[in-house]
């Protein structure tokens, strides 16, 4: 598995998500399996957020992670309107409940909402300083919102990306790599389907032996910050997930992505779902 380092450690390129995990109590073994199967696949990076069936997800991750803490990087997010000096104290101490952790390798601010950057920073800063998250970052921050952080402690940016959604590779890309700031990606194979029926990543996938699950993802990866955390449960899946580690995408095979799904040539709306 290809490794980056975050937030001072080397985690895979190829995590897993967990978002709608949760919400079905006749899913739950499932769910927990398919995280421990993912973890003998080389997938140790979990990321998770207490907004995921509000609450249900961690306790999914939770269970799956109950005697193998060590081998994982944790990863969860705050909702904004938790994000206040007391807030995010209280949120925390719920989500390592519900975890079964005493601590959250890194800790995400999910969107930005009311309260002043400043003031969940320095939240963040105090439960670092108490040892119960490692680090912190943010999710679906745009440049300008990062640039208005201005925090060279904040770990990642987690947001949208996959073809269908590239209008970050106009400037929130570049800003993130050239602060040396490692891009988490989610939704990599995209929502609803639509991606993984698409002829031109079909035609890819058959040159490469592949899916095209395992296409879009080795496009996302191709950038070296890039890290991708999709979301599976059926054990194909997630072998899938973990062997698009080994696809190489070529010049033709870029190209063709590009004529199917355009590079941005302004700025636009960083897109969230």
């Amino acid at each position: 598995m290809q490794m980056i380092e975050l937030g001072g450690e080397s985690v895979p390129r190829i995590g897993q998500g967990t978002w709608h995990m949760g919400e079905n109590a006749g899913q739950r073994q499932a769910e927990v399996r398919a995280l421990r199967e993912g973890l003998d696949l080389g997938m140790t990076l979990i990321d998770t957020a207490e907004m995921y069936a509000e609450g249900g997800a961690e306790e999914i991750v939770g269970q799956a992670i109950r005697d193998r803490r060590d081998e994982v990087y944790l990863v969860s997010k705050v909702y904004p309107h938790n994000a206040s000096t007391k807030g995010v104290q209280a949120a925390c101490e719920r989500s390592l409940r519900r975890l079964g952790t005493d601590t959250i390798d890194l800790y995400l601010l999910h969107w930005r909402g009311q309260y002043p950057l400043s003031e969940t920073v320095e939240a963040f800063e105090r439960l670092r300083e108490q040892g119960k998250i490692l680090r912190w970052g943010v999710s679906n921050f745009d440049s300008d919102d990062l640039a208005e952080l201005d925090a060279p402690a904040c770990a990642t940016n987690q947001v949208l990306y996959n073809p269908e959604a590239r209008g970050i590779e106009y400037d929130l890309l570049p800003w993130q790599a050239q602060h040396n700031m490692p891009l988490m990606a989610y939704c990599p194979i995209g929502q609803g389907g639509a991606l993984l029926h698409d002829a031109t990543l079909q035609r890819i996938a058959d040159k490469h032996s592949a899916t095209t699950a395992q296409v879009a993802l080795a496009w996302a990866l191709r950038y070296p910050g890039v890290i991708a955390i999709p979301k599976a449960v059926n054990l194909d899946h997630l072998k899938q997930n973990a062997g698009a580690d080994n696809v190489r995408l070529d010049e033709e095979d870029l190209a063709q992505i590009d004529a199917a799904y355009p590079r941005p040539t302004r700025k636009q709306s960083l897109q969230m779902v």
